[in-house]
């Protein structure tokens, strides 16, 4: 049996160099997000995590709104991305106030654009960082709670 719901993808991951996907999908108000359109100038991080309101995805999405500022005075725009739906990544987004959007891969559109592994329908925890359109850096295990110091330490090291 192979890609069916209880096998893991074995996609590969984008590599360094590609260009933004370009997917559409739903933020957590349901409003379609152009990807490609949306990270085409500057940098924008594309997270991954399995499932919203967890403990490791609420680390992880807790640590960047935490350095939020930060990100954002060096030009980061963030996006979360699971298979959860709209409602569910809505309650994540307010019940943390996360200051970003989280987007609602149902389908899976993203998942499988970016190669990212995923078993019974959970993405695994990566983090991809774009830079006017193109790769520039991708963490294949993301962390946690360091989620946002990774991103910031990439960041100084590319200028």
């Amino acid at each position: 049996m192979t890609g069916g719901i209880f096998s893991a993808s074995a996609a590969e991951p984008i590599a360094v160099g590609a260009a933004l996907p370009p997917v559409v999908v739903n933020n957590q108000e349901g409003k379609p997000v152009h990807l490609a359109e949306a990270g085409g100038k500057g940098f924008l991080l594309v997270y991954f995590y399995p499932k919203a309101d967890t403990p490791g995805c609420t680390k992880q999405a807790c640590s960047l709104r935490d350095s939020f500022a930060d990100l954002s005075e060096r030009g980061v725009r963030v996006f979360g991305v699971s298979s959860d739906g709209v409602k569910a990544q809505k309650a994540f987004r307010e019940k943390y106030s996360l200051p970003f959007d989280l987007l609602a891969d149902e389908e899976g559109k993203l998942i499988k654009a970016f190669g990212v592994p995923s078993t019974l329908g959970f993405a695994k925890r990566q983090a991809y960082l774009f830079k006017d359109g193109k790769l520039v850096w991708r963490d294949l295990s993301a962390s946690t709670d360091q989620q946002a110091a990774d991103v910031l330490k990439v960041i100084a090291s590319l200028k």
